[in-house]
């Protein structure tokens, strides 16, 4: 029995490349980084502390500010204070929908901070205290997004729009805006704004349509505890 040889062209050779491009595209976690222009700051929580904010690293937060001379090893208690969304005039999130992401987002922070820090109600000695605004909360476009993210040929048009575009369609977002003061003095110690958008996991194709907006606090909740246990014992030191 012969074996049949197929001839592999230049244009299979070219699409080959293209499709692992596109199994490697970052956008495979349930969100992504996106760009975030000074001009979308939105301050309102953050007021003067704005205009500290420098631009971050790719693994870091689109916008941060770390006080120099903090003294981060004194810290082992952290206050919470409730989230505060920002909308704009024309936000499409309605008043529910703002109330169940700030509601969400706080039981994330309180969550993921329980697990470094002891969680405290009233300022004293070692006691960082978090203030955070949601700027912005996009939902996705439910069924369109489902599709786009579950059906194997629009999922390859998906994929495609993303390399041309650096988003996928039909994807909903959230903003923030943070800082960590001193509980006791309110001594500035951090600063940060980022923004992220959803990505192209297929486990978020069948999600609510605020699940992006979920991720994305998931991933911040996440990366503060992580960043603030990093500092306070002295495993990281913020740059």
């Amino acid at each position: 029995m012969q074996t049949m040889k197929i001839p592999f062209s230049g244009t299979a050779a070219i699409w080959a490349a293209v499709c692992l491009a596109l199994l490697l595209l970052p956008g495979c976690t349930a969100t992504q980084k996106a760009d975030l222009a000074r001009s979308e700051l939105n301050c309102g929580m953050l007021g003067r502390t704005c205009s500290l904010l420098k631009p971050g690293t790719d693994d870091q937060m689109a916008f941060r500010y770390v006080n120099p001379t903090a003294k981060w090893a004194q810290y082992g208690k952290v206050m919470i204070e409730p989230v505060s969304y920002w909308g704009g005039d024309k936000d499409e999130l309605s008043s529910s929908d703002q109330q169940a992401v700030v509601d969400y987002f706080n039981q994330k922070l309180s969550e993921e901070l329980g697990k470094k820090f002891t969680v405290v109600a009233q300022p004293g000695p070692g006691v960082m205290k978090l203030q955070v605004a949601l700027v912005h909360a996009e939902t996705a476009t439910p069924g369109l997004r489902t599709i786009s993210m579950a059906v194997p040929q629009a999922h390859m048009i998906s994929n495609l729009g993303y390399v041309a575009t650096g988003k996928f369609p039909f994807v909903g977002s959230a903003q923030v805006e943070a800082k960590v003061t001193d509980a006791a003095s309110g001594e500035l110690l951090a600063a940060v704004a980022d923004k992220r958008l959803g990505g192209g996991s297929f486990t978020t194709a069948f999600q609510w349509t605020l699940g992006d907006a979920q991720n994305a606090m998931n991933h911040w909740a996440e990366n503060a505890a992580e960043r603030l246990s990093a500092w306070t014992g002295g495993a990281e030191r913020p740059l």
